[in-house]
């Protein structure tokens, strides 16, 4: 591991032993289950994303629409309004997915009768992560939206098309050997997915005349995003393999609920260390009040924190042209200063990984992740792109706790 000489003057012996673990780690998709069947869920409970939600009235509207949404997928209401005041009134319980070993996009949910990709680390199979299916371009989950189009998009996902993912022979698939390709190709394996996804459509569904999948091809065809849950799921599994090591400031959790943002540790790995959402910087459209903008949110910051998303934005040319200007500086500059070295399992991309929070307070500067940002309101679904930048207060709280 080439680790750079200003970092290990600060390197703990717990640190070494969480990032050979991360580095080690080598994350599968191996198969698809029922939420239910593989997490530990109480009765209405549901997952969302970033830390804690201490009280479901403070839970922003978007979360609020996606959690309804599930709820009525469920059976737990009839209609949207009900579920909302389940909501609010407590019926429904909400938890933060990356608690569970789950993760979940912007403001999408996980519920029990969810279909979500199964990943593991075969070197390490209790090791286990798991993520919904990305909901693509239509009406999502993710998005936060009012609608009861939402609840029928998740018949569909969790039905048809997840019985189809189940039955596929392309499994187990490698997702580093993806995402290092992806990399290669032009993704940041964040917010631009297209070739990782454009690898997994042959795999997946092969045959380019079957009727029967035609719909399935389709979908995908139409929605490049298909990997990023997948890929939050391995980068999750990396990070759980370094957490749980006494006197490391791993950052082995990261992600926004709208209202507050937090990380973990891998010395506490049960410990949400929080600050407030700002809304991510990015280019507002004609026609779109900035005020309308939602903080920070998603579970798809652990990307980010692991060297992807915005860090590795000099590997996607769509994306320097899109966000570039947004970035703190540059970063494959900022990757240098942050990042222990090169990930071994990264060999064409040479993708630089391994963030210390020990490493944001000596150079006093915090890692970039690029998010989409939601209309706070929950009517509109996603408003723009933008470069959310955590504040050092984050950090420092976190080393001043080890």
């Amino acid at each position: 591991m080439d680790t750079n000489t200003s970092q290990s003057s600060f390197e703990t012996d717990g640190d070494k032993l969480a990032l050979k673990r991360f580095f080690a780690c080598r994350p599968s998709w191996i198969r698809m289950a029922r939420a239910g069947d593989v997490v530990s869920l109480s009765d209405q409970t549901v997952l969302h994303a970033g830390p804690p939600i201490d009280d479901p009235a403070s839970a922003c509207i978007p979360i609020l629409n996606s959690v309804a949404a599930a709820a009525v997928f469920e059976g737990w209401a009839d209609s949207l309004d009900e579920a909302r005041k389940m909501v609010r009134n407590g019926t429904i319980i909400l938890r933060p997915a990356q608690d569970h070993n789950c993760v979940v996009p912007l403001a999408s949910a996980l519920s029990a009768s969810m279909a979500v990709h199964v990943v593991t680390d075969p070197a390490q199979p209790d090791l286990h992560c798991y993520a919904p299916i990305n909901g693509g371009n239509g009406p999502a989950l993710r998005l936060g939206l009012g609608d009861p189009s939402v609840v029928e998009h998740l018949r569909w996902l969790n039905g048809p098309f997840a019985d189809a993912l189940a039955s596929t022979n392309a499994l187990p698939v490698d997702l580093i050997a993806v995402a290092d390709q992806a990399l290669s190709d032009g993704d940041d394996c964040h917010g631009r997915t297209i070739a990782a996804t454009a690898a997994l459509l042959p795999r997946l569904f092969p045959d380019e005349h079957d009727a029967a999948t035609a719909p399935f091809r389709q979908f995908l065809a139409d929605g490049p995003g298909f990997f990023l849950n997948l890929w939050m799921a391995g980068v999750k599994c990396m990070l759980s393999a370094g957490a749980g090591i006494d006197g490391s400031t791993f950052i082995s959790a990261a992600g926004s609920n709208g209202v507050t943002t937090g990380i973990k540790l891998s010395s506490a790995p049960d410990r949400w260390i929080t600050a407030a959402a700002d809304v991510p910087v990015g280019d507002c459209p004609e026609g779109i009040d900035p005020a309308d903008a939602l903080g920070a949110i998603g579970d798809s910051a652990i990307v980010d924190v692991a060297g992807m998303g915005a860090m590795a934005m000099h590997l996607a040319s769509a994306q320097i042209a899109a966000m570039g200007r947004f970035m703190p500086e540059a970063p494959d500059h900022l990757g240098q200063k942050l990042f222990t070295g090169p990930h071994p399992a990264f060999i064409k991309s040479k993708l630089r990984s391994g963030l210390l929070a020990a490493a944001v307070t000596h150079h006093d500067c915090a890692p970039a992740i690029s998010l989409g940002v939601l209309d706070r309101h929950g009517a509109k679904g996603r408003l723009y792109g933008g470069i959310f930048t955590p504040p050092l207060s984050l950090f420092r709280q976190a080393v001043a706790s080890v």
